[in-house]
């Protein structure tokens, strides 16, 4: 019996000896792992990776790596979509959750780093047609940095995730309200902008080193969200960001300047990039290049742009979108035999999760060419070039095109290049007639045309006004682009009602 109990106490001396010598888990920011989060956010990723495992060698016992290595898989895979790459590497978001929860409760970076994990899941999920899972890490990482918030209310980078979920959760369109219904997410425009905007201006050593991250989520939210894409832009000139040398950057100036009517310089930018091998290779300076250049109506580049996007790009977002723009390409150079090629291709190749690529694809199963002259004139808007634009239709009115489409595509296209004149009063009377004309039809021209006449009133400072036009788009059911109109339409109620 004595034999026994000394074995015992011996066993449990052993146990409580191994624990003591156990190291701890850490999460520690090191200048090696500052040095890889900096590579990496630049999208210098094997750079980074280096750095990670450099990390790794220096303490095994610390997260961070872990932590960064979720950013890593995040930018490879949700650039590039290549689902090959999302086989390997999604099994590692799990991975570095488990790994991530081991550290010390006491930590603010324990459910930060948890949270934004998640959230990387979350938003590459969504890029592979995986919405269900997404959603459910969504609400995780809502739910994480929320909690984290108040453990640790002066932790600054808390605003930096919870600030852009706040805004996420407050503008999901209608047809996904029941999404966020059924996970409790409550989201705020305007809370959410506070949040993101404290954490850009705060002199916190962590927001300091996590502020090129911030910068990328605050331009989107600011050009989307809040509707003010000239701000974005001269945002970027301001705090002279690193368009050259950060990628990051270059992306989200040339994707803002293209989508905003400043085409030129956006173009110029993707050119002017650092184009070392250091970087990761995307196949997406192709696609928007391609866009570059068919806004400029030069047709022979924007077909070696997008044939080298569609050649390359291994995913499924804006595929239907690439072949129907390449189409256009060969349909205005006269080649219909290529032309239909393309076409046919939008109806076989890629998915219909955005709504450009949905629009592609009705268009392609139509079997309808849009007026070229017409098309001419919105690639030219589009692009910012609304002089040569307005030259082009100069002469003609409503009654020069036989189709009602195409009547009605006229009216918003003469509102569209008013509007980008800046002459509002001619824009709302020729949107009112695009209105008038298409609220009944399922082409998206009369809830686009309704949103513009929101948001010139509420520049204009007539809130009231804006607010009603905003309800009229999000009120048109059956269109085209419904879920990006609506999401559009519902940030400007917010704004206008200080939401």
């Amino acid at each position: 019996m004595i034999q026994a109990l000394k074995q015992f106490a011996f066993v449990v001396l052993l146990g409580c000896f191994s624990n003591l010598c156990k190291a701890e888990k850490v999460y520690d920011f090191t200048p090696t792992c500052k040095k890889a989060y900096e590579e990496i956010t630049c999208l210098k990723i094997k750079n980074g990776e280096e750095l990670i495992k450099q990390a790794r060698q220096e303490n095994p016992d610390n997260l961070i790596p872990d932590f960064l290595s979720s950013y890593v898989d995040f930018f490879v895979l949700f650039l590039n979509e290549d689902p090959d790459e999302y086989k390997d590497r999604k099994p590692h978001f799990d991975d570095y959750l488990t790994a991530l929860a081991d550290g010390p409760e006491s930590s603010p970076f324990n459910k930060y780093c948890r949270a934004v994990v998640s959230v990387h899941k979350a938003a590459v999920a969504i890029k592979f047609g995986e919405r269900w899972s997404a959603g459910w890490d969504f609400k995780k990482g809502f739910g994480l940095i929320k909690d984290n918030k108040k453990s640790f209310p002066d932790f600054a980078p808390n605003d930096l995730i919870y600030g852009p979920l706040q805004v996420a959760a407050g503008t999901i369109p209608n047809g996904y309200k029941w999404l966020t219904n059924l996970m409790g997410m409550k989201g705020s425009i305007k809370e959410g902008m506070i949040n993101v905007r404290k954490f850009l201006n705060s002199n916190d050593p962590w927001a300091k080193l996590f502020y090129n991250e911030g910068v990328f989520y605050y331009l989107y939210l600011l050009s989307i969200i809040e509707n003010e894409p000239d701000q974005a832009l001269q945002y970027i000139r301001d705090k002279k960001l690193d368009v050259v040398n950060n990628q990051l950057f270059t992306y989200v100036t040339a994707n803002l300047s293209i989508n905003n009517k400043q085409t030129e310089y956006g173009k110029n930018v993707i050119l002017n990039r650092n184009q070392s091998a250091d970087y990761l290779s995307t196949t997406v300076w192709d696609f928007e290049l391609g866009y570059a250049k068919l806004r400029h109506l030069e047709m022979q580049d924007a077909t070696k742009y997008f044939e080298n996007f569609l050649r390359s790009f291994k995913g499924r977002f804006y595929v239907k979108d690439g072949y129907e723009k390449l189409s256009w390409c060969y349909y205005l150079l006269g080649n219909m035999t290529a032309a239909e090629n393309a076409r046919q291709a939008a109806i076989k190749k890629g998915a219909t999760d955005t709504d450009a690529d949905k629009k592609a694809m009705k268009d392609a199963k139509s079997g309808v060419w849009p007026n070229q002259i017409l098309l001419k004139a919105r690639l030219l808007s589009d692009g910012g070039y609304d002089k040569e634009a307005l030259v082009l239709l100069d002469g003609k009115n409503s009654d020069s095109f036989s189709k009602p489409e195409d009547k009605l595509e006229f009216a918003y296209r003469v509102a569209r290049i008013y509007d980008g004149l800046g002459k509002d009063s001619a824009a709302i009377q020729a949107y009112l007639a695009a209105i008038k004309l298409g609220e009944k039809r399922t082409e998206y021209f009369a809830a686009r045309a309704a949103l513009q006449i929101g948001n010139i009133y509420e520049k204009q400072g007539k809130k009231a006004l804006a607010i009603a036009f905003y309800q009229q788009c999000l009120d048109m059911d059956d269109h085209e682009y419904k879920d990006s109109l609506d999401q559009k339409a519902k940030a400007g109620i917010g704004r206008c009602k200080g939401q």
